[in-house]
């Protein structure tokens, strides 16, 4: 067994060495449809994703959550699979699938043998233009939907917190509306509104085919060619001009009670840069920023000074996530102590950010995590669903294969001087939206109980069950 410094010795050669690049093979079909083939022959599996260029943040004014809408359509059936076999015919088979939406794309994926690569390719180009819906369809999808946001955002004070938040904070982007759609739109929608929308965007010049896995490129542009190549393009695909974000000139605050809460905590979001096509560096020195302040329970500046050092929270995190076509959000999330109120923990915040600001990240701190930010970037490649998902991901918002190929290399290039720039600019209460949620019955200034859970991270993603 190796010793402690024998391990660490590994680990620093392991992230020193250049990351293992994967075999990579792109092509483009006739009809615009970008295929990528990444290959792992480490086990005879393969992973077949389909994104398609348009999510949330796209659908029509008055039509919140069609995006989420059409992928559980998906799944309804065409003249050659029936209704609700698609994936009765992957299980069958050995594998897996499933889909999701968030504001910049629909990813559908199915997970299985290598050896039947051909079958469920076949049956994901068959849906790409052949979907069949009935009225049926629609209203029992369309219910499933709305009882779906009952269960994971109306019953959840944190989750309506986290709903409310957002709205405010794009004053005039649509990421402000949410994934799965306003209640009172969905249910609005329509069979009419759904395939308007799937005719429209569901094309090969929509779309980006990810093949990860135990295969040959030249088999797989074979079998593309051959299931995908006769679909015709969609004439109604444009550039994706969204509205965009005016100045905000001042901070935005919330408080929500409600009587279900057990764990009051103050949230706040900021407006911050997204990853962008050329220059990832603004966007890698955020995500070190994130994980220096609220990476870890035990060794983040925000847990050693509020759960440690001062006893004023029991839990605390930072996130970001760049991942987006336009502005993404830089999240704080404080979990009082008993006899802490709401007031004091946010105090506590704004002091720890201050000193940060002041005083910069511990060099020694800033040299881990950065080993292990790209670590777990480079570890995340073992995966080939995560692969998959890696490069789907990074083309649907406007990323380079070189922009994704060279992410951990921005990762270990981020030095304290980008955290810092990052941090003044992000950091600007005009950008920022704060909220408290609690208890009607409780004195947010004097005190809460102690919490019996941790709040969730946002995800910004809808999946299909």
């Amino acid at each position: 067994m190796l010793g402690h410094l024998g391990r660490s010795a590994l680990l620093a050669l392991a992230i020193a060495l250049p990351a293992a690049a994967e075999p990579v093979t792109t092509f483009t079909l006739d009809n615009g449809l970008n295929v990528v083939v990444i290959e792992d022959h480490r086990a005879p599996v393969v992973v077949q994703m389909i994104w398609y260029r348009v999510g949330a943040a796209d659908e029509p004014p008055g039509h919140s959550g069609i995006a989420h809408f059409l992928e559980h359509l998906m799944f309804k059936g065409t003249d050659t699979v029936g209704p609700n076999q698609f994936s009765a015919i992957v299980e069958a088979q050995g594998g897996d699938d499933n889909a999701f939406t968030s504001w910049d794309y629909t990813a559908y994926f199915q997970r299985i043998a290598a050896d039947r690569l051909d079958l469920v390719m076949q049956m994901e180009a068959d849906r790409m233009r052949n979907l069949r819906l009935t009225e049926e369809d629609v209203a029992t999808e369309r219910q499933v939907i709305l009882e779906e946001r009952a269960q994971r955002t109306d019953s959840s004070p944190g989750a309506l917190l986290t709903e409310q938040m957002r709205a405010a904070q794009y004053l005039n982007h649509p990421y402000g509306i949410p994934v799965i759609g306003w209640r009172h739109e969905v249910e609005a929608l329509d069979r009419t509104a759904a395939l308007t929308y799937y005719e429209r965007f569901y094309a090969p010049n929509n779309a980006t085919l990810v093949i990860a896995g135990d295969v040959d490129p030249s088999a797989v542009k074979a079998l593309a060619e051959e299931h995908y190549g006769p679909i015709a393009p969609s004439d109604g695909i444009a550039p994706r001009n969204r509205p965009q974000e005016p100045p905000q000139l001042a901070e935005r605050r919330l408080s929500l009670a409600d009587e279900r809460v057990s764990e009051p905590y103050v949230f706040r979001t900021y407006l911050a840069p997204e990853r962008n096509p050329g220059d990832q560096k603004e966007a890698a020195a955020l995500t070190v920023l994130a994980e220096l302040l609220g990476g870890s329970g035990q060794t983040s500046v925000l847990a050693r000074a509020l759960q440690f050092d001062s006893q004023t929270a029991v839990y605390s995190t930072a996130f970001y996530d760049g991942t987006s076509i336009d502005d993404a959000t830089f999240g704080l999330i404080v979990v009082p102590a008993p006899g802490v109120g709401l007031a004091e923990a946010e105090a506590a915040l704004d002091r720890v950010i201050a000193d940060f600001l002041a005083t910069g990240p511990d060099p020694a701190a800033l040299e881990r995590i950065r080993t292990k930010v790209r670590a777990a970037d480079i570890y995340s490649r073992d995966d080939v669903m995560r692969l998959a998902r890696r490069y789907g991901e990074g083309l649907s918002i406007g990323l380079s294969l070189d922009d994704i190929d060279s992410w951990d290399e921005a990762l270990s290039a981020v030095t304290e001087a980008d955290i810092m720039a990052a941090a003044e600019k992000v950091f600007d209460r005009r950008n920022a939206v704060t909220g408290w949620l609690t208890r009607p019955d409780t004195d947010t200034a004097a005190g809460t109980p102690a919490p019996e859970a941790v709040p969730a991270v946002p995800t910004g993603q809808e999946v299909t069950e």
